[in-house]
């Protein structure tokens, strides 16, 4: 059988799982339960490459991944997929593409929404996919933070990774909108290191709640060091929106 690299586009709630991931420790990873069904459709090990390795308990909406296997179609093995994986997760699109695709290294830029409940009563339908705050949030003293934000800097201060590679980001655009229920902040940026939306975003709500200074920013990025930034905003408000690909 000749080999195809393939392209599926999934989306998944991330509540239960430890993230995107494999772990040797536990099968509960996004990344394993599809290797899983793959491997058991194509009958032999089957790898996939993400674009994205979200956090244990982070959501997708687009996440992107790749792999190589047996040419088949696309459509059939997209009803498979879906057949087989639990119901938390799903298979949107499979596509063939060219053999040296990969899903994390032609990724182009990412978009992630974080979602905040603002709403008088609680989140009953939405609870798992919402922060719930304590306090009013001036959605004015975050706007005025974000150009200390964007562009491209060193967020060594804003990510728990201690990697030895590179820190240097370049953070696009972050917008916040509203609806009547929620605030909903937008990343928009080429890359994004461990924790670090969820960081910048703990440093907003700081802002917002006015336990924070607009330009202790500066001061965190001058400091190279995480414990000056904000705390890590949980992990269920963070979903991955879109993954950008040349056409």
């Amino acid at each position: 059988m000749s080999q195809q690299k393939y392209k599926i586009t999934l989306c998944y709630e991330g509540t239960k799982y430890r993230g995107w991931q494999r772990l040797k420790q536990t099968p509960e990873t996004i990344q394993g339960k599809i290797e899983s069904v793959l491997s058991r459709i194509f009958d032999m090990p089957i790898q996939i490459d993400g674009a994205s390795r979200t956090d244990a308990g982070v959501h997708a909406r687009a996440q992107v991944a790749s792999f190589t296997a047996e040419k088949r179609s696309c459509e059939q093995l997209k009803q498979e997929l879906n057949r087989f994986l639990p119901d938390d997760i799903a298979i949107v699109a499979v596509e063939h593409v060219a053999s040296d695709f990969h899903a994390r290294f032609h990724a182009k830029k990412k978009t992630y929404h974080y979602r905040i409940w603002k709403a008088d009563y609680p989140p009953v339908f939405q609870r798992k996919f919402v922060t719930v705050l304590g306090g009013e949030l001036s959605i004015e003293r975050m706007q005025e933070a974000i150009p200390l934000l964007v562009g491209k800097r060193d967020f060594k201060s804003f990510c728990t990774d201690k990697t030895k590679k590179s820190t240097i980001r370049d953070l696009e655009s972050i917008e916040i909108n509203e609806t009547p229920e929620e605030i909903i902040i937008a990343f928009t940026g080429t890359g994004f290191l461990y924790n670090m939306v969820r960081i910048i975003v703990g440093t907003l709500i700081e802002i917002g709640l006015g336990q924070r200074d607009i330009q202790s920013i500066e001061a965190i990025f001058k400091s190279n060091t995480r414990q000056l930034a904000g705390e890590t905003a949980p992990a269920n408000g963070l979903c991955l929106e879109k993954i950008y690909y040349e056409m």
